[in-house]
């Protein structure tokens, strides 16, 4: 196996353990029970499995029902939503090529995650939000439709809204004002700047910072972590994806949160223990675990 490929090294552990709050372990090498033990030697004690599709949403919440480690965000992610309405022909996402289902099936895909997101072991109903970066204008419709059912869901159930915002900061913004954000609202690999991290912080919304945060030309996002409050930060992987520099380009996993912890730590100008301890009592909070 190249360097390149090859799995980056444990991390020397965390003194304090922490939660990564959205990974994806159905995406990752190597089986559940790996990935935690893993985790766990390097005191990440609790992971957020994160469903994208029916398929996913339903893995996360028999893996959170078998594992006391593991809690589940259920969700059609932003791009899934078009892809159910529209059809996906080219075949994108896991799935494969598919046929446009219309209205009607997103109606169906919307009322098998409200039925997921009942069940106790899922904390959470996320992916959902905006995506204007891999969804032209025709899929707006239709991804605008997914995420106001999401918030609907998740405050009906008393969950967690979990939000992915690629390129779509003010829409994201705008929606929550207009449909009234759920009391616990985590934006996932937070992207935006520090003023928008000052309206975060102003509404009360989770900033949760994945690998990116260490990348080169992530100056912006340092400074919003930078004046984001310590008690509504949380740390995630995104894993298999972002993997935090020096690692960049290959495969992450959840024991590579204390790589990134470590370096909010530093743009913070606080105590890895400190801002350990704060992330994983925001985490719990966050995800009401």
């Amino acid at each position: 196996m190249s360097s390149k490929s090859a799995p980056p090294p444990l991390p020397e552990p965390l003194g304090v353990a922490v939660a990564d709050s959205h990974t994806h372990l159905d995406m990752q090498e190597g089986t559940v029970e790996e990935a935690l033990a893993r985790a766990a030697a390097v005191g990440v004690t609790t992971v957020i499995q994160v469903g994208c599709d029916i398929k996913g949403s339903r893995w996360a919440a028999e893996t959170a029902a078998a594992h006391r480690e593991v809690h589940a965000a259920v969700a059609l992610h932003p791009n899934e939503a078009p892809r159910i309405v529209l059809g996906d022909p080219q075949g994108w996402s896991r799935q494969g090529a598919r046929d446009a289902g219309g209205e009607a099936a997103l109606d169906d895909a919307l009322a098998e995650i409200d039925r997921l997101a009942a069940l106790d072991e899922v904390k959470a109903v996320g992916e959902t939000g905006l995506d204007h970066f891999r969804t032209g204008p025709e899929g707006i419709a239709a991804q605008e439709r997914s995420f106001r059912a999401h918030i609907e869901i998740a405050k009906r159930h008393g969950k967690a809204l979990v939000i992915h915002d690629r390129d779509a900061h003010a829409d994201v913004l705008r929606i929550l004002a207009e449909e009234g954000a759920p009391e616990r609202t985590v934006f996932h690999c937070y992207s935006g700047d520090a003023e928008m991290a000052e309206v975060c912080a102003a509404a009360g919304y989770f900033m949760s910072f994945a690998g990116n945060v260490t990348f080169k030309n992530a100056e912006p996002l340092r400074d919003a972590l930078a004046v984001a409050p310590a008690e509504l930060v949380l740390v995630e992987t995104d894993a298999p994806f972002l993997t935090p520099a020096p690692y960049r380009g290959r495969p992450n996993a959840p024991y590579l949160i204390p790589v990134t912890l470590r370096a909010m730590a530093a743009v913070k100008g606080m105590d890895e223990d400190a801002l350990a301890g704060a992330i994983a009592t925001n985490t719990a909070r966050a995800f009401g675990y």
